[in-house]
């Protein structure tokens, strides 16, 4: 509040207020830009600063692993990295794509194989912890142009659309059929509810592997 005696400070251009210079004879804006940067300077020291060089040196090799398995009938004698998985050491090293990656976390069952006759995920499964196993994937079940009774019935039933989870569903019936699972249409898709199929063909898939069951 002021009096009729005093006044209110005249108020200084904007301008003039911004282009204000500090004793040391530095703008005020080059103050801040000046001070800005030493600031990021000091946060981030360069490499040579820390003793260290830009870029880390490279990891040392992953020592590998030798596994003897049967891959379909065939024995495989091979060092592998020891973090690959039943999955990869199919597809990538013995080329076997037959059986295939969907969700890579267990999920879906599009690369279920059949291990020593129990079906497991290719994907969540070590290669270097099957030493000495039996695997058996989609290419191993025909005999010759012979299909498996499976796949002709999956055939018969048109049990697929798309067809990429095809092969899981297939080995992961065939080893539902084996446990004895597959008494009734309500037990196989139990039994059969890790095998995801995307398209809907559920009703195909189940008619197919009760009448391989009944003539097996």
């Amino acid at each position: 509040m002021t009096t009729k005696d005093q006044s209110p400070p005249e108020a200084i251009p904007v301008d003039e207020a911004v282009e204000t210079r500090p004793p040391s004879g530095l703008s005020r804006r080059s103050m801040l830009q000046l001070t800005g940067g030493t600031a990021l300077a000091a946060a981030v020291p360069l490499p040579e600063a820390r003793g260290q060089t830009a870029y880390p040196p490279s990891a040392k090799p992953v020592e590998r692993a030798r596994v003897r398995i049967t891959v379909n009938g065939r024995v495989h004698d091979l060092a592998i990295d020891p973090r690959q998985s039943v999955l990869d050491l199919l597809r990538e090293t013995l080329d076997l794509t037959g059986t295939k990656k969907g969700c890579n976390q267990g999920a879906c069952g599009a690369c279920t194989v059949l291990i020593d006759g129990r079906r497991l995920n290719a994907c969540l499964t070590l290669a270097a912890m099957q030493d000495g196993a039996e695997i058996t994937t989609i290419e191993g079940l025909a005999r010759g142009d012979a299909l498996h009774p499976l796949q002709a019935a999956f055939i018969e039933h048109d049990g697929l659309q798309c067809g990429y989870c095809t092969p899981g569903q297939i080995m992961s019936g065939v080893g539902c059929i084996a446990e004895g699972h597959a008494g009734s249409a309500d037990e196989i898709r139990y039994w059969m509810s890790g095998n995801i199929c995307r398209c809907g063909a559920y009703p195909g898939i189940v008619a197919a592997i009760a009448d391989a069951a009944r003539r097996s």
